[in-house]
């Protein structure tokens, strides 16, 4: 009875596999499909280069403007890292304390989601007049931009807990800091790698819209000099490296989150 168990579970896992190479595919011949009307389009339209380049001549600059991206890479990059530690650790701290005590919860929470009515774009230059054209306006904004995801993913999983599991420790005499080591910590790692991977993501963005609006380096600032002077094709390319780098961090947070939760790479083996 176990060998047809076997074979009906490798044979589903082969289906799910083809189907998901199928879908990536897909998705890639969609990508090319675009790609090929957008050059046909630009090519056929005649459409000035300072409008719309095509993508050939994208990557043409890409390469071109390599070295110089890279430098302006690295600075963003920097910036992000630094700012999404921070808010990191921030998100952490104030979610322990509003978890353990209900009474500043109620009065910071509602200031938290008042806080994100507020549009990023418009107190950024606010920054840069306080704080100068340096490290510091830029890392402020990462840091607004990825707090809040975190604080309210994290937050949420510390109160989704087992209750059964909460009441059982308490009556063993758990201390409130070994309740949250051992039950509330594992429990709410999902939410927060939730978040995580979300606030990775704005991380980058964040970082190049303080320095769209004010920097020396960096490549919010190589895109509004290449805007100016009207190389759109330099824009596009710096929009590609924009992308990569996001992705890259979202993939760098799901790795840890292998690391820290390894119990849910074996659950997800059991369920298939």
């Amino acid at each position: 009875m176990l060998k047809p168990r076997l074979g009906a579970g490798l044979w589903m896992n082969r289906l799910v596999n083809a189907w998901s190479n199928r879908e990536i595919g897909l998705q890639l011949v969609a990508g090319l499909i675009l790609i090929a009307l957008w050059e046909a389009g630009v090519r056929l339209g005649n459409v000035p280069d300072f409008i719309l380049p095509a993508p050939s001549q994208v990557v043409v600059s890409l390469v071109k403007s390599f070295p110089v991206i890279a430098g302006h890479t690295r600075i963003t990059l920097y910036e992000a890292m630094v700012g999404f530690v921070i808010a990191v650790v921030l998100s952490f701290v104030l979610a322990f304390v509003m978890d353990g005590v209900p009474v500043i919860k109620k009065a910071l929470y509602p200031i938290l989601v008042i806080s994100q009515t507020i549009p990023i774009i418009t107190v950024a230059p606010l920054f840069v007049i306080w704080f100068g054209y340096g490290l510091l306006p830029k890392v402020i904004v990462v840091t607004l931009v990825c707090f809040f995801p975190m604080v309210v993913s994290f937050m949420g999983g510390l109160q989704s807990v087992d209750k059964d599991m909460y009441d059982l420790l308490k009556s063993m005499g758990a201390s409130r800091m070994q309740i949250f080591r051992l039950l509330k910590l594992p429990g709410a790692l999902p939410s927060l790698f939730s978040g995580m991977k979300i606030s990775a993501a704005y991380s980058i963005m964040g970082a190049v819209i303080g320095e769209w609006l004010g920097a020396r380096a960096g490549l919010g600032e190589f895109m509004r000099r290449s805007m100016h002077s009207f190389a759109v094709d330099k824009t596009f390319a710096a929009i590609i490296v924009i992308t990569v780098l996001s992705l890259g961090v979202f993939e760098i947070i799901k790795l840890l989150e292998g690391w820290f939760m390894p119990w849910a790479k074996y659950a997800a083996r059991q369920e298939e």
